[in-house]
């Protein structure tokens, strides 16, 4: 194995070019389905590059290991689903606030691997995934801060309890994607309900942080 591979640093000629980045883009699209249907420890290198249906070679040649290759894939699922819940920024504060649930929990259901990937920190304690895991979190605070407050730099007993009640959604989304016995209006409309009991909560705490108004939305 290259020098490169065991650092685990991704090789310079890998990067740069439109058409390394399109083939690095659909190996990682081509694993997002592999991990959908198989655990990670079940799948080889060898398991992957031959349902892959390319050579073991190339995904060293962009990835350096099996575990880069999953970090990859991991890190790509995120980039989408912090995506999906961002959207509707321009919206009014309550309609960005269901807009980012439901955004939110329609990556859940589209992609139930990958969110329980990244919701569950990955393979074991894995310190990395834990680390994009925790952004994944403190992105969806910002997110919901952002609709609810109109800002993101709020005071740290509203950040906590944010905090706690996008936890509780993620055990919650996990599992309605197991069991979908709501629909995906009522699961949005319950967890925004829920926000609005948290932020009412942040309130008598911390006066200061004064809850919006409850959110309704025009029918």
């Amino acid at each position: 194995m290259h020098s490169s591979q065991q650092r685990g640093v991704e090789p310079p000629r890998a990067r740069g070019t439109d058409r390394s980045l399109a083939r690095r883009a659909e190996l990682i699209s081509i694993g997002r389905k592999l991990f959908a249907d198989t655990s990670y420890d079940a799948l080889s290198m060898d398991d992957i590059a031959r349902q892959a249906h390319v050579a073991k070679g190339l995904i060293y040649y962009y990835f350096t290991s099996k575990r880069g290759y999953y970090l990859a894939i991991v890190e790509d699922s995120v980039a989408d689903l912090i995506a999906f819940a961002a959207r509707g920024i321009q919206l009014p504060p309550v309609e960005r606030v269901y807009r980012t649930m439901d955004c939110y929990l329609r990556y859940a259901e589209d992609n139930q691997a990958a969110y329980r990937t990244i919701v569950s920190g990955g393979v074991g304690f894995d310190a990395q995934v834990h680390a994009i895991r925790d952004g994944v979190r403190e992105a969806i605070v910002a997110a919901i801060a952002e609709g609810a407050y109109g800002r993101t730099d709020i005071a740290p007993v509203a950040r906590m309890g944010l905090f706690g009640w996008v936890c509780a959604v993620e055990g919650a989304t996990l599992d309605w994607v197991g069991r979908p016995d709501l629909s995906r209006d009522t699961m949005c409309e319950l967890l925004v309900k829920m926000l609005g009991g948290t932020m009412r909560a942040i309130e008598e705490v911390e006066p200061a942080c004064r809850a919006p108004e409850p959110a309704h939305r025009d029918t």
